[in-house]
């Protein structure tokens, strides 16, 4: 469904695009200085309770992610297979940092169980990730689940953000919703491709 969203985002991001490839700033570039503003602002702003405003310093660093692909186009670089794995790469290291942010944050308020919850997130959310690349490694297809990334991205951080505005349980919510959404996800996944070996001779 968010993917939708990528045409018109592309549209607007385009002039910043632009003004990037005029100065010389590769699309790597910008791919690795969005995972690290993304890191930095959850692993220093969620800890520390400002969940609205890291939630809106991710936000920016998170559309980096849309910003490479414009980049690498109007640079007439294109897609290259380097700059595919580190952006797949540096995705997860930003994932990672963010549920990371959150855990911490409910660490510092002695709240067990959302520590866990959280953790679910993070293990599920990387399971799900690994479960698409082992399968296209393998020349098998694995574009199904409920909770794909972006989807993840937009729970969590959507809970965040209003969390920060004083909304109560809509954190935990958003963190119980997604951690059974990630799992489904994992599962979906694994019978997907299950079904796909099974129907190679000598995988039964």
């Amino acid at each position: 469904m968010l993917k939708l969203l990528r045409p018109a985002m592309t549209r607007i991001l385009t002039p910043l695009g632009r003004a990037l490839v005029s100065r010389g700033i590769g699309p790597n570039a910008v791919t690795a200085v969005g995972t690290l503003g993304s890191v930095i602002s959850a692993l220093l702003l969620f800890p520390m309770g400002h969940l609205s405003w890291g939630t809106l310093a991710i936000t920016v660093f998170v559309l980096f992610d849309l910003l490479d692909g414009v980049v690498a186009r109007l640079g007439g670089k294109g897609g290259t297979t380097w700059g595919a794995f580190l952006d797949s790469t540096l995705d997860r290291v930003a994932d990672a940092a963010i549920f990371a942010g959150l855990i911490l944050y409910f660490v510092s308020r002695s709240d067990t169980l959302m520590v866990a919850v959280t953790l679910v997130c993070l293990i599920s959310g990387a399971l799900v990730s690994y479960a698409k690349a082992r399968a296209e490694g393998l020349g098998l297809t694995c574009d199904v689940g409920l909770a794909e990334r972006p989807e993840r991205l937009v729970v969590a951080l959507v809970a965040a953000f209003f969390a920060g505005l004083g909304v109560p349980y809509v954190l935990a919510l958003g963190m119980w919703v997604l951690a059974v959404a990630s799992v489904i996800t994992v599962v979906q996944r694994v019978v997907h491709v299950h079904r796909q070996t099974t129907q190679r001779t000598g995988d039964r």
